[in-house]
């Protein structure tokens, strides 16, 4: 079943592009893993697809596809998450962005990030 599952997410994570072929558009495979100390709590890999744009002065994205969460000793699960942000040019130095992101199954989810970046 996992290594259906697995195979199905990775021919969407190839073939959506490409059939939404234009400017904008791209794919994401990224793989977070967090550790306390030397404990490995677990890892959420995120198959998406998703969309982007913007101006000398802001930009902004949306994306979201199946991601398969792997708790540590337990069993794993595929839920779908999404996320959306964007970014604003405040200076020719500083810069603010943030993101908003969500994941639905068992133990639904939200999260938010929000930061400042200054150039040198």
């Amino acid at each position: 079943m996992i290594k259906t599952a697995s195979a199905a997410i990775a021919a969407m994570a190839i073939a959506a592009p490409a059939a939404m072929a234009g400017p904008g558009f791209y794919a994401n495979i990224e793989n977070n893993a967090g550790w306390a100390g030397s404990d490995f709590g677990g890892s959420t890999t995120d198959f998406h697809v998703g969309y982007e744009g913007g101006n000398d002065v802001a930009s902004y994205y949306i994306q979201g596809g199946p991601s398969y969460i792997q708790p540590d000793n337990a069993a794993g699960e595929t839920v779908f998450t999404g996320k959306i942000g964007g970014s604003v040019a405040a200076t020719d130095k500083l810069g603010v962005y943030g993101e908003l992101s969500m994941a639905t199954g068992d133990l639904k989810s939200y999260g938010s990030k929000v930061g400042v970046k200054y150039k040198f």
